[in-house]
């Protein structure tokens, strides 16, 4: 039997037939929830427990195991007795829901939403009918649960934005008029939407209400001003001045280029030819700066066009494919770890192709994708990799490629702590390089280098410095992403200050935290909310957050022993602390070091002391955390002076 889930509404499922599949109670719905949120990965029973509930029963996990055994028989009713499930498995110390990537409306929503450009007729058709597989808020019947937040928030987010791309495909079809209404009510719900706002005034003043299209953008400014708390955009600006001038077109000049461009491009260069996919990596690699669903796009695309490029057997037009992609990254976590893995294995793949002293640039640019897309992995390849690849960058002629490979070198100069000043001399070299040779994008990520790196040394003027030039950078050459990490930083500055009240820096936290909705970068957000809560806490001597529904993504490890402390279960934190195992080399690296030192020193865990503290020795005159540019857990110095006094 053919089971599809639902999500977008009350969570539900249906047979072949399209008849209800009963789920029995609240319960068992929630366990199919939680592991369709997990997208096929292993749920530990445990953690299952702890999501369903607030203060588990004494028998909770035996309660889970009936639920998934209860659900094993809804779902797959002509199972045989003892035969292992295919859909729900056991696996390790959990469960995992194996659903293929058409069988979940959620999963064929985002696709729908995140794919290709399509032509416009093409495009408003899928939206309609994605939109239309929305029966009510996605997981309906949990929205106050911590587990299913972050899902419901991203989730919301790409049908705001659909409904918004949606009426660019009524806009470009001429619909002008039929679009009006669903704007009109997309706006009244959702205020701070700046794009929705240009889009409805855009489709009124093609419609003939130029009066209407004006009052709208009045409308627009008075909310973001009076209620929001800040200025439209350029966009809206510029719109607005073109109205009142009436000097806009049927259709702006940047929409009507693209769309000759594009039609001239369909027309002349055959559908299978090769240059297709080096085109195609162009286009991906202009959608991952815009952030958001271009950036998620650019994602699900990447890998198609090497896959497509291996095909035809052309270790060239493959090399192309991958190094073509040369998209800044600042963030050391990856928003797809099984995709950059896939992409490492391709390019070392294709690197045999190009043996030592041939094809020296690509030979380059293929290592210093090793080198990027191994952001914080374990072993020694990516190192090697980004020092094999600046080697030969260096003794080349082209700006472009040496930028490149320094971005895979600030991505493997984290192989201790403490290295906030190599990494700051690799941000200056970006920025000088790229002033030198009008390389924007590497600018940006200069900047961004050297801020967090002068964060970690304290040095805050000169971090401010930084921010000052890359928001600039950003709002000129339109990269909205910029904001996210400068307001991160913001709040950040503010709260290692302790002159700052802390109501102060939990208000920056929460406008910094609203800025990741939408930004389409999971690697970067995930957890992030609850360790800046976590750092307030530890900066004002209280103890860390319990509540059930936290979500600390990938620092739940290093979080846990605290959690533990701070509920009075002191045994239990010591056993939790003794799994910690070591954090990834990354930008958070002595962050995580200085968690596992505050949690030893409450457990007198001696030998995670000593261990702790030699790892932390290289980085004393760095604030811990800082060099991510997010959070700070205060001074290295204070935790391993903390650390001698409890060693004795």
């Amino acid at each position: 039997m053919d089971v599809v889930f639902g999500v977008l509404g009350p969570v539900t499922a249906w047979d072949g037939s399209g008849d209800a599949v009963p789920l029995k109670g609240p319960k068992h719905r929630a366990v199919l929830a939680r592991l369709i949120i997990a997208r096929g990965r292993v749920v530990p029973v445990t953690r299952l427990v702890d999501d369903l509930w607030p203060a588990p029963p004494p028998d909770a996990v035996g309660a889970v195991r009936t639920f998934v055994a209860a659900l094993r028989r809804a779902l797959e009713p002509e199972r045989p007795p003892r035969a292992p499930s295919r859909l729900l498995v056991t696996e390790g110390p959990g469960y995992a829901l194996r659903a293929a990537a058409g069988d979940v409306d959620a999963w064929r929503f985002e696709r729908v939403v995140g794919g290709a450009a399509r032509p416009a007729e093409e495009a408003l058709k899928g939206l309609d009918e994605a939109l239309g597989w929305w029966r009510g808020p996605a997981y309906a019947e949990f929205t106050d649960e911590g587990w299913a937040r972050a899902e419901r928030s991203r989730l919301t987010e790409l049908r705001l934005h659909a409904v918004e791309r949606r009426a660019e495909a009524k806009l470009e079809l001429g619909l002008a008029a039929d679009a009006v209404p669903d704007l009109d009510a997309h706006v009244t719900e959702h205020p701070w939407r700046e794009d929705a706002w240009r889009l409805l005034a855009l489709a009124l003043y093609r419609a003939g209400r130029q009066g209407d299209a004006l009052a709208v953008l009045r409308r627009a400014r008075t909310l973001l001003v009076e209620q929001l708390g800040i200025d439209p955009g350029p966009a809206l600006r510029r719109l607005e001045e073109s109205i009142l001038r009436q000097d806009l077109p049927e259709e702006d000049a940047a929409s009507r280029v693209w769309a000759q461009a594009a039609e001239a491009y369909d027309r002349t260069v055959a559908s299978g030819a090769r240059a297709r996919l080096e085109s195609t990596v162009g286009i991906l690699r202009n959608l991952a700066v815009t952030g958001g669903g271009g950036l998620v796009a650019a994602r699900e695309q990447r890998m198609a066009a090497i896959a497509a490029a291996e095909e035809l057997g052309d270790a060239r037009l493959t090399a192309r494919v991958i190094g073509a992609y040369d998209v800044p990254a600042v963030w050391t976590r990856s928003d797809d770890p099984r995709q950059a893995a896939e992409v490492v294995a391709a390019a070392e793949r294709t690197l045999t192709a190009f043996p030592a002293g041939e094809q020296e640039a690509t030979r380059a640019r293929l290592l210093g994708t090793v080198a990027l897309e191994s952001r914080g992995a374990r072993g020694d390849r990516g190192r090697a990799a980004a020092r094999e690849a600046e080697r030969i960058a260096r003794g080349l002629d082209d700006p472009a490629l040496l930028a490149f490979v320094l971005n895979g070198a600030f991505m493997q100069a984290f192989e201790r702590a403490g290295l906030a000043r190599r990494r700051d001399g690799i941000g200056a070299e970006l920025v000088e390089l790229s002033i030198r040779h009008d390389l924007a994008n590497y600018e940006v990520l200069g900047h961004l280098v050297r801020l967090q790196a002068r964060g970690a040394l304290a040095d805050f003027a000169g971090a401010d410095e930084h921010a000052a030039a890359v928001d600039g950078l950003a709002e000129r050459h339109e990269r909205p992403l910029v904001g996210v990490f400068t307001a991160w930083y913001r709040a950040l500055r503010l709260a290692a200050s302790e002159r700052t009240a802390t109501a102060e820096v939990e208000a920056a936290y929460r406008d910094a935290i609203a800025r990741l909705d939408g930004s389409g970068m999971p690697g970067f957000e995930a957890g992030l909310p609850a360790l800046a809560r976590l750092s307030l806490r530890i900066r004002d001597g209280r103890p860390a957050q319990t509540d059930e529904h936290t979500d600390w993504g990938p620092y739940e490890p290093w979080a846990r022993p605290l959690v533990l402390l701070a509920r009075g279960r002191r045994e239990q934190a010591a056993a939790a602390l003794r799994r910690v195992p070591d954090p990834p080399r990354d930008l958070l690296l002595e962050a995580m070091w200085c968690l596992a030192a505050r949690a030893a020193i409450a457990v007198d865990d001696r030998r995670t002391m000593e261990r702790v503290r030699g790892e932390l020795a290289p980085a004393a005159e760095e604030l811990a955390g800082a060099g991510s540019g997010l959070v700070t857990f205060g001074p290295v110095s204070s935790y391993l002076d903390d650390l001698t006094t409890a060693l004795g």
